[in-house]
């Protein structure tokens, strides 16, 4: 947090299926596994391309969540399919050692493309649908502290544990 590179909109990829595409994917899935994270984004990394990944094996830190399928989300549009939100507790490699309630829509759609350039959509609901929209918020320079509404469910994570 505090990172320039992280308040930015980023760019569009517009060639797929390409060595450099590939690499970033890997780099980026690297660094998710070693930090346990659920999900990164290519601004995390100090890349302006509007890819995210999340998913695939069950990680240390949401150890209770559903499993996600391994996803590559490249160019994401996201619709939410009601207007319902749920409140839920989101940290974020880029903020590390804070958690917060973070509101987000509970039923949504998301379109994109795969590493090769196919195009795809699902429809989600829970936590698949609160990762999808914590790490494409990234693509669009938003750290989930600004979406939380109660600043009193915020802090330090062994803060909020011993409470």
């Amino acid at each position: 947090m505090g990172d320039a590179r992280l308040l930015r909109v980023a760019e569009p990829v517009t060639e797929f299926g390409t060595h450099a595409l590939t690499s970033l994917v890997q780099d980026m899935r690297d660094t998710m596994v070693h930090l346990n994270g659920a999900g990164i984004a290519a601004p995390q990394i100090g890349v302006n391309l509007r890819v995210v990944i999340f998913g695939g094996q069950p990680s240390l830190r949401y150890p209770e969540a559903p499993t996600i399928p391994d996803t590559v989300l490249i160019n994401p549009q996201l619709t939410p399919l009601a207007n319902d939100t749920e409140d839920g507790w989101e940290g974020c490699l880029s903020v590390p050692g804070l958690r917060g309630v973070v509101p987000r829509w509970r039923h949504l759609r998301y379109t994109g493309y795969t590493l090769e350039g196919k195009h795809f959509e699902r429809i989600v609901e829970g936590f698949h649908a609160r990762v999808v929209q914590h790490e494409v918020d990234h693509l669009d320079g938003i750290l989930y502290p600004r979406r939380i509404t109660n600043l009193t469910q915020f802090g330090f994570i062994e803060s909020l544990d011993k409470a």
